[in-house]
């Protein structure tokens, strides 16, 4: 009997935060370079550079430069683009840890009283190794979204 094949799709992050803004404005903190640079990364990372072309067919290139210096680079092509709801985007990184592979992210805003549901789901992962690294990353850009938030009005 064989194995089943290797399915990326098993390898799926899913993420949820409640966020004290309107989704309009959510969705522009993801799709303005200039808010973007104001939360984006893991905790103690800067952002130095931020190019984005924000729309269908459109890319984006983002350095993250984490504590010791050191830059880490993201980049993708944007997939989908449809304010306020939904960001649909191709994500790449510099890879120490084996080859870089593109895997997909979606970002879903929905309207939750005063406030915004976000969900990000983020699939293709090669394993979950990688898909567990990327867990903490998101984790804190999306903890650092939820404070920036509250300067949102």
């Amino acid at each position: 009997m064989s194995a089943a094949p290797h399915r990326r799709e098993a390898h799926t992050l899913e993420l949820t935060r409640l966020l004290a803004a309107p989704p309009a404005l959510v969705f522009r903190a993801w799709t303005n370079p200039e808010m973007l640079v104001r939360w984006w990364g893991p905790n103690d990372f800067t952002i130095p550079s931020c190019h984005m072309d924000c729309r269908p067919g459109g890319s984006y290139r983002i350095c993250m430069r984490g504590p010791d210096g050191t830059d880490h680079w993201a980049w993708g092509d944007y997939r989908e683009v449809s304010p306020p709801e939904r960001l649909v985007f191709t994500w790449r990184r510099d890879a120490e840890d084996g080859p870089d592979v593109e895997t997909l992210v979606t970002v879903t805003l929905s309207k939750e009283g005063t406030g915004t549901r976000l969900h990000l789901h983020h699939t293709g992962f090669a394993g979950n190794a990688t898909r567990d690294s990327h867990r903490g990353g998101w984790g804190e850009c999306l903890d650092k979204l939820v404070l920036f938030a509250t300067t949102l009005r």
